[in-house]
């Protein structure tokens, strides 16, 4: 199969996964940053990048820090509340996400846990979009499960590979 054609299947198969689960539990577990996670798995399938490590980890530190700068400058404030230009609410959540952005970089720097699309992920949370301990904690439960599924479709796909080609020769 065409890599480009496998990609976008595997890609759109990681995504399928946790939008079912978002859609039957009717929990927040479809979230923007889970795109990009999606394609970096199904691109680069096993490279350093696509460790669960540093998928897991990066995605851990960015909603810890998400939470922590939120709670600390933007508690009550949300990004689909601010209205009007210049206000101090809207500044609190400028400074959340400033604080946020610097907080993952630094740890998933020092952590060796480095996952690009985990900016996203601290960027939603310390906006105020997904800023409770429970939602925290589904984020990375979804991450999980979006790892897990990415393991299973490459086991999946070695397990093909390797029968269509015991019975080939």
């Amino acid at each position: 199969m065409d890599d480009r054609v496998g990609t976008t299947l595997h890609t759109g198969l990681l995504i399928s996964t946790t939008a079912v689960m978002a859609w039957l539990s009717g929990l927040p577990l479809l979230f923007p940053s889970l795109g990009p996670s999606a394609f970096v798995l199904a691109l680069f399938q096993d490279s350093d990048a696509t460790a669960p490590r540093r998928v897991i980890g990066g995605h851990a530190i960015g909603v810890a820090a998400g939470l922590f700068a939120y709670h600390l400058l933007g508690a009550s404030v949300s990004m689909t509340t601010v209205a009007d230009p210049g206000t101090f609410e809207g500044l609190r959540l400028a400074a959340s996400s400033v604080l946020a952005t610097m907080l993952t970089v630094a740890g998933m720097l020092f952590t060796d846990t480095r996952h690009p699309p985990a900016c996203a992920t601290t960027l939603i949370v310390s906006l105020g979009l997904l800023s409770t301990l429970l939602e925290g904690a589904l984020i990375v439960v979804t991450v999980v499960v979006l790892v897990a599924a990415h393991q299973l479709l490459l086991a999946t796909e070695r397990a093909g590979a390797r029968y269509e080609k015991k019975f080939r020769s």
